[in-house]
């Protein structure tokens, strides 16, 4: 469902993201790892149609996302990481203007926000402004909105900043859910011990390239004493830096 093909990013002399090769399988949901400044979020925002590659080719569903940007944008939900919504509208009426944008029928439209409301707990909280809502409130609300169309494929940038402990447990468990009934899931995420715990495949990137990609227990393989995945991550990305 998600291609990378020799993807290439760069801003002036600086590469984010060399010659980076990923194929993400539907239905699965993979974790993408990295330090900081590795280029996870430079290769989302080249998958979402933020960016546009320097190189390479990046698909969704098939489809191009430079050459047919609406198409792949039409499979896709993204979820970053400081999600930018209006702080004037009411979670309803942002979730009403993002169905106008998808094209979604009126038919059957107040039922299906009241639906995706209801699945990440913000019935209570419908017709409050967003400018209103703190920070978990709503990065719930940024799923709302990034389900609220059924996408194929979802993009989730470090989804769990902000969020309570029991927010966390519902929203990790619902992706690995819909992961079961086909979505393809595609996680950027410093906490090691949630991709540990949810990940079908993880690939980690450093200094732009991709440094290892695998099942958790194939990543742990790589090393003389395997441990936890945060041990494992560790002890790679060091010997990537000598």
């Amino acid at each position: 469902m998600i291609r990378t093909e020799a993807l290439t990013k760069r801003f002036g002399d600086t590469s984010a993201v060399e010659g980076l090769d990923l194929e993400v399988r539907a239905g699965e949901f993979f974790c993408f790892l990295g330090p900081n400044g590795a280029g996870k979020t430079t290769t989302i925002k080249v998958l979402t149609g933020l960016l546009r590659p320097t190189s390479g080719r990046a698909t969704v569903g098939g489809h191009d996302v430079v050459r047919e940007p609406e198409a792949a944008k039409r499979m896709l939900g993204y979820v970053p990481d400081m999600p930018f919504l209006f702080d004037r509208l009411t979670g309803r009426e942002l979730l009403q203007l993002v169905a106008g944008l998808y094209g979604l029928p009126p038919k059957g439209l107040a039922e299906r926000i009241d639906e995706v409301l209801a699945t990440f707990d913000l019935v209570g909280l419908a017709n409050h402004l967003i400018g209103d809502l703190s920070h978990g409130m709503r990065q719930k609300l940024s799923f709302a909105v990034t389900f609220l169309h059924e996408p194929q494929v979802v993009v989730v940038d470090e989804p769990w900043v902000g969020l309570d402990p029991r927010s966390i447990h519902r929203l990790k468990w619902f992706l690995k859910e819909r992961t079961r009934a086909g979505l393809t899931v595609f996680m950027s995420t410093h906490t090691l011990s949630i991709a540990e715990e949810v990940a079908d495949r993880i690939g980690i990137i450093h200094r732009g390239r991709r440094l290892a990609l695998g099942s958790v227990d194939e990543i742990k393989s790589l090393v003389e004493r395997p441990g936890s995945l945060e041990d494992v991550f560790l002890e790679l990305t060091r010997e990537d830096e000598t």
